[in-house]
């Protein structure tokens, strides 16, 4: 297996984790945007009742896991896709029960509301889309049924911004200790000194 980096061998070609490049996954990403990451959030659960829990799915680095997520990911999106603030899902952990998929719904910041009516308010509103979706199609390898219930809300953007901690919690473990928060005028970005058109960058020439 010539993959680093917790990358995978298809046969073909290094799988490599998220945010991480290279033929052999050698390379952290340049440039990772944790905007999403540290907005309001809201936990949900959803019972994938045509799969079987494997193994495998507890690998999050085999092919099964993964392609079980970007399956469940790319259904939630069609599903949540006319939700206000959508921002994606991010899987956080699969268990038995067919499969049990504890996921996180990203939202993006409120605007005009109070911050917990907002979340409330969006909470049911994913409650009502899951529910209206009660026969998704690809929500695991077949047509099925998915059931999705709330647990809990987020908070919005708190913290330090400037702090190095901060990337070292998003980014992959190997190169952590390289990168740093970098502010937009709409994002927060984890970058290193190899990162083009920032302050003070470097041309590392793919090294």
């Amino acid at each position: 297996d010539p993959c680093q980096n917790g990358g995978h061998w298809t046969g073909t070609f290094c799988l490599c984790p998220p945010n991480v490049d290279g033929a052999r996954c050698q390379f952290g990403a340049s440039t990772i945007n944790i905007t999403a990451e540290l907005g309001p959030s809201i936990l949900m659960l959803a019972r994938v009742t045509n799969r079987n829990f494997s193994e495998d799915l507890r690998d999050t680095s085999s092919p099964t896991y993964r392609s079980f997520v970007d399956e469940f990911s790319r259904t939630m999106d069609r599903i949540y896709h006319n939700v206000s603030g959508y921002g994606g899902t991010r899987v956080l952990t699969l268990t038995r029960g067919s499969v049990v998929v504890n996921y996180k719904v990203m939202l993006r910041p409120p605007a005009g509301d109070k911050p917990t009516t907002n979340l409330h308010r969006r909470a049911r509103e994913l409650l009502d889309a899951a529910n209206a979706a009660a026969q998704p199609r690809n929500c695991s390898h077949s047509a099925g049924r998915c059931q999705a219930s709330h647990r809990r809300s987020g908070t919005s953007l708190t913290g330090d911004f400037a702090s190095p901690e901060l990337c070292r919690k998003h980014t992959p473990a190997n190169f952590s200790r390289y990168y740093y928060p970098y502010r937009t005028p709409n994002s927060l970005l984890c970058v290193t000194n190899c990162t083009l058109n920032v302050p003070g960058s470097i041309n590392c020439n793919s090294g």
